[in-house]
């Protein structure tokens, strides 16, 4: 038997994850797949046959550590981290990079970025996963864990 973590890419790479809760297992059979692919993936097994009860899947998604908490409340619409972290991960993009694409906000590519950069130290207490993307976290791509570092 082996306990399985349920964090996925998108909430690893900013953070979104608790070391003792949904970090706590062996392996990380989603670590390294986006949010986004997490609900297609869901889809998908559902097409074949019911086995994730819709309310699941439509549900706003939420951490669930306080009453009322959304996802939303602190992260960006997984499409648009998802999209960001794409470019800043796979694509090695800096920030000067990513602010010249001129496809996201300013504000929120900053606060992602520096999530990101903030939760190397959790990374490295992940338990090792599947890599199926170009850039895996943890790795592939690995950050200083020093104080006051900025890339």
């Amino acid at each position: 038997w082996l306990v399985l973590t349920t964090g996925n890419k998108s909430e690893i790479s900013c953070g979104y994850c608790t070391l003792y809760g949904d970090m706590a297992g062996g392996f990380g059979v989603l670590k390294d797949i986006y949010k986004t692919t997490v609900y297609k993936l869901a889809r998908y097994r559902n097409s074949k046959g019911p086995a994730i009860p819709e309310a699941i899947i439509s549900k706003a998604p939420t951490a669930e550590l306080r009453h009322g908490q959304k996802d939303r409340d602190t992260l960006p619409d997984y499409g648009v981290l998802d999209a960001i972290l794409r470019e800043y991960i796979e694509n090695n993009k800096n920030m000067r990079q990513l602010n010249l694409m001129r496809r996201f906000d300013p504000e929120t590519l900053r606060r992602v970025v520096l999530m990101v950069d903030a939760s190397e130290y959790k990374r490295r207490q992940a338990p090792p996963g599947v890599k199926i993307t170009p850039m895996a976290l943890g790795r592939d791509r690995r950050m200083p864990i020093t104080n006051h570092y900025r890339q």
